[in-house]
């Protein structure tokens, strides 16, 4: 069961709408961006991923160095100790790299469709050695008047949760790595409850465990403890190996509304919905059992990465959700979808009438 209905537009970005950060490089993939209103416009704060350009023979990427520069890596193809199975990911000698670096770019809309950039609006890039390996997947959520920018630090030394904050979004303060490896898919919710912080995050643990939903209790925003697991992968399952939470959860009246995303073993991402309650926000009110979203359509069952739908922001405007995503690791789109119709649909699955 399919609840989008996507925009005749899609895809709404695509890489060559965006021109690369620096001469030599190439915008390979625009990927899920976060969302928010300002000014009276809607923003992506999207993830732009780049590479040099290839030349025959040669297998190049980028990586920053600790002052923020980009460094340049190329070996031979031919390179036996080169392993370039993952489109994602590059291993040479036993260390492994990103085949991409990507960066955050500020874009903005009056009528939700068509974005463009703002040269008021500075990117944000990776800076300092947790994130030589660029900074991706930003969730934006406003709490008292700050903008609360969660995103994935990515580094040889792994990969985690950073934070910075701004209050005008021409100047930032980066507040440090706040979960550590391997963690990311951090979503805050926009208000206290009982006077705590709460966000949505994702630990890993291949050997025991897997890649779960767990939910965390903060007193500012920075330090987070009382760590639970919410929610497992569920074998045989459309989200059977892995899921993480979109952007900061919907407050309903039946509940906390969680989009999140969920793949199976073949990485086929689709979006499914969590219905937290209220006051106990690590109790399971209802949960999807088919997807609520699922690859469909040929901008998202091709690209960098095929059959990937992912999200990480929305729009709210009473009964509609707008959701933005990325699709096939490649090009931005966009949907909407009634949020009493996913409501009706996960709690008729625990036999609850909405």
């Amino acid at each position: 069961m399919d609840l989008a209905a996507r925009f005749d537009e899609n895809p709404i970005l695509r890489p060559e709408h965006l021109e690369p950060s620096t001469p030599g490089m190439e915008v390979t993939c625009l990927l899920n961006p976060g969302v928010f209103q300002y000014e009276g416009r809607t923003w992506l704060l999207v993830r732009v991923a780049e590479r040099p350009i290839q030349v025959p023979g040669k297998t190049s990427f980028p990586v920053l160095t600790v002052d923020g520069r980009t460094s340049i890596r190329e070996f031979n193809s031919s390179d036996s100790r080169l392993d370039l199975s993952d489109p994602r990911v590059i291993s040479f000698d036993g260390q492994d790299y990103l085949t991409t670096l990507s960066h955050l770019r500020l874009l903005s809309s009056t009528d939700g469709t068509t974005f463009v950039e703002d040269c008021r609006m500075p990117p944000l890039t990776g800076k300092g050695d947790l994130e030589t390996y660029g900074i991706e997947d930003c969730r934006v959520a406003n709490l008292d008047g700050t903008w609360y920018l969660t995103y994935t630090q990515v580094s040889e030394h792994g990969v985690g949760v950073g934070l910075r904050t701004t209050l005008d979004w021409r100047h930032f303060e980066a507040r440090g790595m706040i979960l550590p490896p391997h963690n990311k898919d951090c979503a805050l919710f926009e208000e206290r409850l009982g006077g705590r912080y709460y966000a949505l995050h994702r630990p890993s643990s291949p050997e025991l465990g897997g890649n779960y939903i767990w939910l965390a209790e903060s007193p500012d925003l920075v330090h987070w403890g009382r760590h639970r697991c919410l929610a497992h992968t569920r074998k045989g399952h459309w989200d059977s190996a892995r899921v993480g939470a979109g952007a900061s959860p919907i407050r309903t009246s039946a509940g906390w509304l969680v989009i999140y995303h969920g793949a199976n073993a073949e990485n086929r991402y689709c979006l499914g919905a969590l219905l937290l309650d209220l006051e106990e926000p690590w109790r399971i009110v209802a949960r999807s059992e088919e997807p609520i979203m699922e690859p469909l359509a040929p901008y998202e069952l091709e690209g960098f990465f095929g059959q990937v739908i992912f999200t990480n922001g929305h729009i709210i405007d009473g009964d509609r959700l707008t959701l933005y995503y990325g699709a096939a690791d490649s090009v931005i789109c966009a949907a909407h979808l009634s949020i009493n119709s996913i409501l009706s649909t996960i709690l008729a699955a625990e036999g609850v009438q909405a």
